[in-house]
């Protein structure tokens, strides 16, 4: 697996415990990160970050809830093994949010719903099994 480089944008909108969570999640869809990969730990991140751990502890507490990454007492976090820990109807809510948010955004951007679909579909492209990392990843 690759060092997992977290970049972090401090006049993004974005709480920067989510931007933490999200470039974890996106890792560990796009097979950067594999099950028992170990993550840096809370105040090694929070350092090179130059965050309050505090902020670090959020993001990788709302990962670990998630299935995500798993904690070892004493050894730190962990990529966790792909398993599912929430219900069909929540993953199809969390799943119908995050559509609306990308659909709000879009069409706020003026794409048609064809262009929608097409970059929809480029993107899907890179996190099927097999697929090409993105560059510079390796």
């Amino acid at each position: 697996a690759v060092a997992l480089e977290f970049r972090i944008s401090t006049g993004s909108p974005l709480p920067i415990y989510r931007q933490i969570v999200d470039q974890v999640r996106h890792a560990v869809a796009v097979g950067h990160q594999h099950a028992g990969d170990q993550l840096p730990s809370v105040r090694a991140l929070a350092e090179s970050l130059v965050v309050n751990p505090n902020t670090v502890a959020k993001a990788y507490a709302e990962l670990v809830h998630d299935g995500v990454l798993e904690s070892r007492q004493g050894r730190g976090f962990f990529v966790a093994d792909r398993r599912q820990v929430f219900s069909r109807a929540e993953r199809v809510r969390r799943l119908e949010q995050a559509l609306d948010a990308l659909l709000s955004e879009a069409l706020v951007l003026n794409f048609t719903p064809d262009e929608i679909r097409a970059a929809l579909d480029k993107r899907l492209a890179h996190y099927e099994p097999g697929a090409e990392p993105n560059r510079g990843s390796e």
